[in-house]
């Protein structure tokens, strides 16, 4: 492909381009624990709830609209945890949490493909399992907890294959590049957690 060719497909889908590059650069800000973090990832949240909503992906539609709350509520509740070298720390999860977290994603993922289905969404029922553990990781991420990587690096890989067979070619690998930054946060985010259980004071279990 040419010069000429490259442009001329970035300026025909320039806006899922541009909500793709500033997605990846949010997430990789995010595995940093940086708090500056949740700005750049609400504007994706926006450019992505038009991008989807112009492919009549419904219920992810419908999870940007819930990514923006969240990214609002995150970006408060990691304002309180920041440390004074700038960094947020990492709080551990209890068996509790984990369980509750999966129990609700499965039945929200029953619900939510039902409504999908009624509304005729493309692919509603893998679609609404991936909205709703998104959600889950998305609220695990908000607390702090490491989890939240685990079930990131897991929902992304699935992402991966339900762009391509809808021929959303740079999502596709936007969400491949997600799983390496999981990986990648992931790692980050336990060795900081090493780090806060070896220092007096570390944070303690929260649900």
């Amino acid at each position: 492909m040419n010069w000429t060719g490259i442009l001329h497909w970035f300026l025909a889908d320039w806006l899922e381009n541009v909500a793709a590059a500033i997605t990846l650069v949010g997430i990789w800000l995010t595995t940093r624990r940086t708090l500056i973090c949740w700005p750049v990832v609400l504007i994706s949240d926006v450019l992505y709830l038009i991008v989807f909503h112009r492919e009549n992906l419904q219920s992810d539609s419908y999870l940007q609209v819930f990514f923006i709350g969240f990214t609002l509520y995150s970006w408060w509740n990691w304002a309180r945890g920041t440390r004074t070298d700038g960094k947020v720390s990492v709080a551990p999860m209890c068996l509790k949490s984990w369980i509750a977290g999966l129990i609700v994603g499965a039945l929200g993922s029953i619900v939510v493909g039902w409504w999908m289905t009624r509304i005729g969404a493309a692919l509603p029922h893998l679609d609404a399992t991936l909205a709703v553990f998104s959600l889950v990781a998305s609220w695990w991420e908000a607390r702090k907890h490491t989890a939240n990587w685990w079930l990131w690096i897991v929902v992304d890989a699935v992402y991966v294959g339900e762009y391509v067979y809808k021929s959303m070619w740079t999502t596709a690998v936007l969400y491949a590049g997600f799983v390496a930054l999981a990986v990648m946060g992931l790692r980050a985010w336990q060795r900081a957690a090493q780090v806060s259980d070896a220092r007096p004071g570390a944070p303690v279990v929260v649900s």
